[in-house]
């Protein structure tokens, strides 16, 4: 699925991820890597994300966060995030359950690790698809998830980090709102 290696190598960071210039050192050095960048060519049109390559889905996220006018450090903090956050899933392995550390997520989260050791960065990099499941699981089972939530919650330093990517993430095509609706109503009730 996607690109091949020798293509990634050789193709630009913009090509990849549409519109993106890097704006620091940390952002040229993750346009530089080919591990990122590889991860970046990956995938073609699926549920949740029609435009097929993660880098177009980073794209359309730089470009929301652009409109979005955020003042920094939460402009760098979410653009970081959103360079990083679905990049490792070519390396996630099909034939395993897709938990702990054959997640996306997870193998993200040790990626960013290299880069930062802000965990309420690390900690939304891991658990940026976790508010989606366990949303799912409700509607699903019909039982409340506040078990799940919480030790979700626990683990998370920055609930309104996490928020604003969550919204970040729900708004590209191929998302629905509802599950974003309802974390945020679950963040304000606690």
């Amino acid at each position: 699925m996607g690109r091949g290696p020798r293509r990634v190598a050789a193709a630009p960071a913009a090509e990849l991820v549409p519109g993106f210039e890097p704006e620091s050192p940390l952002e040229e050095a993750l346009a530089a890597d080919p591990v990122l960048r590889e991860g970046w060519a990956w995938g073609e049109p699926r549920e949740g994300h029609p435009e097929g390559p993660v880098g177009e889905h980073v794209g359309h996220l730089l470009e929301t966060i652009d409109e979005w006018a955020e003042p920094e450090p939460l402009r760098s903090e979410l653009r970081f995030i959103a360079l990083v956050h679905d990049s490792l899933k070519y390396r996630v392995r099909n034939l395993l359950p897709k938990t702990g550390d054959n997640h996306h997520a997870k193998r993200a989260r040790h990626y960013a690790e290299a880069h930062t050791s802000d965990e309420r960065l690390l900690a939304v990099i891991e658990l940026h698809d976790r508010p989606y499941s366990i949303w799912r699981r409700m509607r699903r089972t019909g039982r409340d998830q506040d078990h799940a939530l919480d030790a979700m919650l626990e683990r998370i330093p920055d609930h309104d980090l996490l928020m604003k990517f969550v919204e970040l993430d729900g708004s590209t095509e191929g998302k629905h709102s509802e599950p974003v609706e309802w974390l945020r109503g679950e963040l304000a009730r606690r």
